[in-house]
């Protein structure tokens, strides 16, 4: 059985209520509910928010509603808390976490990443793109090297992780939380490559105004 769960907390630092935010016309998480249902590969699908706001919303679009305590929707709670509080309720096999704040991400896309899980042996998914020019971390080169000069093709690529959508096996996610290891990465890791589109996450103004413009390019207009 595999669940798609959308997580939508009220409260945001950086973009005000960026769940409810539209784009095209639309919220983000109206987007995320209906490319859950496009990609018609859950068994079940559910809001996640501490908010009844969100109720409504997943009510008038056809989906369920996992309203978390309180206590898991303020700027100190972490993601391993509330998908673990929310897999303690919900018996399944895997679940699906698919961001409201990655708009550009298609129900194709979905569809394909719950494949290679399903069909895979691996306990944790994670979606990436692949940035495929010089990267440096505080200042030391990643992917290449400051002695000779390489051709950017040439380079290899740095997985850099989107969030878009994440799998996790539950037994596996369950077991790592309770006994206090990191839950995110339990188990068996792989990653599955998205385009730079799906790979685009929404925590700005800025982040929504791009979205905002790349939104043609993905609808076709």
């Amino acid at each position: 059985m595999n669940i798609a769960m959308i997580p939508a907390r009220m409260g945001s630092q950086r973009l005000k209520q960026k769940n409810l935010r539209e784009l095209g016309g639309i919220p983000t998480i109206v987007r995320a509910i209906r490319k859950c249902q496009a990609a018609d590969c859950f068994d079940e699908i559910w809001v996640n928010s501490e908010h009844d706001a969100f109720a409504a919303l997943a009510e008038e679009e056809g989906v369920r509603f996992h309203k978390r305590p309180e206590a898991l929707a303020n700027n100190t709670a972490t993601s391993e808390q509330f998908v673990h509080e929310f897999l303690q309720q919900h018996p399944c096999e895997r679940v699906f976490q698919v961001h409201s704040i990655a708009p550009l991400l298609t129900a194709p896309q979905v569809a394909e990443f719950v494949h290679a899980m399903t069909n895979g042996t691996m306990d944790t998914l994670l979606s990436c793109t692949h940035e495929q020019i010089e990267c440096a971390l505080d200042g030391v080169p990643v992917n290449f090297s400051f002695t000779e000069k390489t051709n950017s093709q040439e380079l290899r690529p740095v997985q850099r992780i989107s969030w878009s959508i994440t799998g996790w096996r539950r037994s596996t996610y369950l077991e790592a939380f309770e006994t206090g290891r990191t839950a995110t990465y339990a188990g068996e890791v792989a990653f599955h490559t998205l385009d730079r589109l799906a790979g685009h996450i929404i925590k700005t103004e800025e982040d929504l105004q791009i979205a905002e413009a790349l939104l043609p390019l993905r609808e076709g207009a």
